[in-house]
């Protein structure tokens, strides 16, 4: 059994609806989302805003490697097409893996270039770290601490002034 904390992205096209599908494609194994935020590009400032959130995910029967294969499968559902010239260039779906967490609940590490855990940059991004907060108050990112701290980091502390908490948009697929 594993948790893992998976960031949702997206800046093309029906924004709000991918990162919902992203949801609804991860089912019952959703067990916390956060809000959606407003957040400006990371990385590669020419390009739409960004809709961001974060989902706490578990499974009995998943390892590290199936979250990276759901989130691979979301991306593809939603159209996503990888550019090799712009490594954080616009995206319909972009959906991380940020952290794993194992039985135990001990923090899965991996330095697997295809599955980095915990995510490499996950401690720079406020818009992975302020949804975070949101649904675990408590949460750390292993090997750098608790997500609080690190969002008072200049970097993240910087970037947390351009994030607008979205009310009027949700998760939760309209029936």
């Amino acid at each position: 059994m594993t948790r893992a904390l998976l960031s949702l992205g997206s800046n093309l096209g029906d924004r709000e609806q991918h990162l919902r599908r992203a949801v609804s494609r991860l089912g019952p194994a959703v067990v916390s989302r956060s809000g959606i935020y407003e957040t400006p590009p990371w990385g590669d400032a020419d390009q739409p805003s960004y809709l961001n959130a974060v989902v706490l995910v578990s499974d009995p029967e998943a390892e590290p490697r199936d979250w990276l294969e759901r989130a691979r499968a979301a991306e593809a559902e939603a159209g996503r097409v990888r550019d090799p010239e712009r490594r954080f260039g616009p995206r319909t779906l972009d959906v991380d893996v940020i952290a794993v967490w194992d039985a135990g609940g001990r923090p899965v590490l991996s330095d697997d270039p295809e599955l980095t855990l915990p995510h490499p940059r996950a401690h720079l991004r406020a818009f992975v770290l302020r949804p975070w907060l949101d649904i675990e108050p408590a949460a750390e990112l292993p090997g750098h601490g608790p997500v609080a701290a690190l969002l008072v980091a200049p970097g993240p502390a910087d970037d947390l002034a351009g994030l607008t908490p979205r009310p009027d948009l949700t998760l939760e697929l309209s029936v």
